[in-house]
């Protein structure tokens, strides 16, 4: 079973440097406590790794 991970933006992006912005936007997140659900994979991580601070993160077993 491939893994998945459900991403919760839990912190407002004003005021965030435009790159996290633009990592925000690529996750699919657009406003607070807004959810998408991504695979599990190195690129993916590499997006959550730049905004930490700004998102909440969960795995789920599909």
């Amino acid at each position: 079973m491939a893994k998945k991970l459900k991403i919760t933006l839990v912190r407002s992006k004003i005021g965030c440097p435009k790159k996290q912005k633009l990592t925000l936007e690529a996750l699919g997140l657009r406003k607070r406590e807004h959810s998408t659900i991504k695979p599990d994979n190195p690129q993916i991580r590499g997006m959550i790794k730049k905004v930490w601070d700004l998102v909440k993160v969960e795995e789920i077993e599909d």
